[in-house]
């Protein structure tokens, strides 16, 4: 196969070569960033005998999947057919015969962090920097101190210059990344003093369309407004006050292999419209599920929402609960009286079901769920667009999207399921909050019940 550079690479390319020692290439999905960063990587580890460079990303699952796995060997059978190399699987690292090495690593992995930053290196290439935490991050550029030289043909020898690479899906304008790159400022406002050495490329997929299928691009054409934002123009969102979920949370926590553990018990959550027809001008009937792991954390595993009539979500739900072999079916039972608890147990006669009844609005049955994400005791099992989309527009001021958040309603019921004492929690609040109206401390509202 021949090995060509887009025009977009090679702006990409000659931004590599000037003298900024920060470089960061951000934009949408398929963009061809983590490609041009790790073909960066190599060639400076093959001009460079006897030189490190570490390829880092927040999850180790994540960068054996999307680097070493994928990226890696691409790069190497294209851009270096020629070049030798051997991949150590015990430590994970890449040898060249020049005895340059690459290290794949994870910074959720304490031990083999240590590993990699007890080494001095010459490259320290961030993949996916909007999941890695600030503090992680000059972590790891403490260790880009490694003085090597560089050799090519025809070239005197010169020290080989010490680079930070980042590559990221713009999230959030209120993240770090955006403040050292682009108003060249740290967390918490400080001017850099080197902020002229950060330089940043915006590379979309339209960009490097050759390389990847015409369905993928309309997919991306054909996803609600804020991901095309993100995923297809590659553009930074204006921060949320009091956004209770957020991209980079959820990102963080994404399983992307498909491999969890054990799953000690499956529910699935409905939200319903409260139509008893297919009208096209009701709200969609929410059916997510999820599963508790033998971890302790709870595993989204479909967002199977559907606009339908009740036959049709009935069959939809009992479809679901067969192939995950769910344990429960819950359901909110605010509209339609006994008409939710009817249509499962019409497509599903032997199904368990559980009702729950909602008295307080959607964005304060959510806000529990928040810290649950941030600390990684919800993940989602690969990408749900919609549900996440409704996610990230809850704030502690309410829901900012449009519609109605079924999924995440569906979510929110299956989420409280699994986890009791989140549920008792929130009565223990509901009688606080009761008794403290009935002392003349304002006006109550339930919670569920």
């Amino acid at each position: 196969m021949t090995f060509h550079l887009t025009k977009k690479q090679v702006e990409a390319q000659r931004m590599l070569g000037s003298g900024a020692s920060h470089v960061m290439f951000e934009g949408g999905s398929r963009s061809g960033k983590t490609f041009s960063l790790t073909r960066a990587t190599v060639a400076r580890a093959v001009k460079a005998p006897g030189s490190r460079h570490a390829i880092l990303r927040l999850r180790f699952n994540h960068i054996m999947a999307s680097i070493v796995l994928d990226t890696f060997p691409k790069v190497m059978e294209l851009a270096f057919p020629k070049a030798d190399y051997h991949l150590n699987k015990t430590n994970w690292y890449a040898r060249f015969q020049n005895d340059s090495e690459i290290w794949f690593g994870g910074l959720d992995d304490k031990e083999r962090t240590e590993k990699i930053l007890g080494q001095e290196h010459a490259t320290i290439y961030l993949n996916e920097g909007s999941q890695i935490p600030y503090d992680s991050r000059n972590l790891a550029t403490t260790r880009l101190a490694q003085r090597v030289m560089q050799k090519i043909e025809g070239v005197p020898d010169q020290l080989l210059p010490l680079r930070e690479y980042v590559d990221c899906n713009p999230v959030s304008k209120a993240h770090w990344l955006y403040k050292l790159y682009h108003e060249h400022v740290d967390p918490e406002g400080k001017q850099l003093p080197d902020g002229g050495l950060y330089q940043y490329l915006l590379m979309n997929p339209e960009d490097n369309e050759e390389n990847i299928s015409p369905e993928y691009l309309q997919k991306l054409r054909g996803l609600p407004a804020r991901l095309q934002k993100r995923f297809l123009r590659g553009e930074w969102a204006d921060a949320t006050p009091g956004q209770l979920f957020d991209d980079v949370t959820i990102d963080k926590w994404r399983v992307l292999d498909g491999r969890v553990p054990d799953l000690v018990r499956v529910v699935i959550g409905v939200d319903p419209s409260g139509a008893g027809d297919d009208n096209p001008d009701h709200d969609a009937i929410g059916i997510v599920v999820v599963g508790l792991g033998t971890d302790g954390n709870a595993y989204v595993l479909e967002d199977v929402t559907i606009h339908a009539g009740p036959a049709v979500w009935g069959r939809v739900v009992a479809t679901a609960y067969d192939r995950q072999r769910a344990d429960a079916v819950v359901g909110e039972e605010n509209y339609g009286g006994a008409m939710v608890q009817h249509v499962i147990k019409v497509a599903k006669p032997r199904a368990t079901y559980k009702k729950v009844h909602a008295t307080r609005g959607k964005a304060i049955r959510a806000e529990p769920l928040s810290l649950l994400y941030d600390e990684g005791k919800i993940r989602h099992v690969g990408e749900f667009t919609e549900l996440e989309d409704e996610l990230t527009s809850f704030t502690n001021h309410g829901y900012i999207g449009t519609g109605s958040p079924n999924r995440a309603d569906a979510l929110v019921w299956a989420i409280y399921e699994l986890f009791p004492s989140l549920a008792a929690e929130m009565k223990v609040k509901e009688k606080w909050t009761e008794a403290s109206r009935q002392a003349g401390g304002g006006s109550g509202q339930g919670w569920m019940g």
